[in-house]
């Protein structure tokens, strides 16, 4: 197994040339638990999505280890996604095994059969035949933690998988990246609840654009650090020329 599961090496993602995260350098261990935190608009979901391979990089690179290749799974934040497309649960579920199956590649009665499993695991038995137009939000974010689940990939990324649920459903939820923790998963989560952190994960990385902190969780989350953070934030200027590093 290599020694980082990912390697960020200077990276900079720009949106129309000026910087959402801004020359970033450092390190995820194999089976580490990550929380993405700080102030809004601080390139926290720009760094999720360059690392799902879904932004290009403006300078510097992404190294992800051999054994994560294609077994990368992306959560973004409801707001991003039509629920209005007449999809039933079981069938939003069963395109898990797409990575694996192919778009055309045959769901059969064994894989619908784990889609069934993976939908009782994160309690939501019984609901195979309802529309996703039909749920609540909470009961929506625990139909696509069912279809990571069948996803079975080893570097999982989140954004903002808490935001606007129930209490009950952040529990149950949690429970699930605790579970794939435990299974040797990494992780890497964008929140906002700085006690859910603190609560529950590890390492933590601080971001303003450029990382103001990252590693062990209490040390990242220290005052002064969320001080910065708030200032770097408060000196950003939208006008400022493009960088010219990038």
């Amino acid at each position: 197994m290599s020694a980082n599961a990912i390697r960020i090496v200077d990276l900079t993602v720009t949106h129309q040339r000026h910087p959402a995260v801004h020359h970033l350098s450092g390190e995820l261990a194999p089976g580490s638990l990550t929380a993405v935190i700080g102030p809004n608009g601080a390139g926290k979901s720009s760094l999720l999505e360059a690392l799902a391979g879904r932004l290009p990089a403006s300078a510097g690179r992404i190294e992800i280890a051999p054994e994560l290749a294609g077994r990368i799974a992306y959560l973004p934040q409801q707001s991003h996604i039509d629920r209005s497309f007449p999809l039933g649960v079981l069938d939003l579920v069963a395109l898990g095994h797409w990575p694996r199956r192919g778009a055309f590649g045959a769901i059969d009665a064994a894989l619908i059969a784990k889609a069934r499993e993976a939908l009782a695991a994160v309690g939501l038995a019984g609901f195979e035949r309802r529309r996703i137009g039909e749920l609540s939000v909470g009961q929506f974010q625990r139909v696509l933690f069912a279809r990571l689940l069948l996803q079975d990939a080893q570097l999982i990324l989140l954004d903002e998988p808490f935001n606007g649920i129930d209490a009950r459903t952040c529990a149950d939820l949690l429970r699930v990246v605790q579970r794939w923790h435990g299974e040797g998963r990494t992780v890497i989560a964008v929140l906002h609840d700085m006690e859910l952190v603190r609560e529950h994960f590890p390492q933590a990385l601080l971001l303003a654009r450029e990382a103001v902190a990252w590693g062990p969780t209490a040390q990242v989350l220290h005052a002064e650090n969320l001080f910065r953070a708030r200032q770097m934030a408060e000196r950003w200027d939208e006008t400022a020329p493009v960088c010219e590093r990038a």
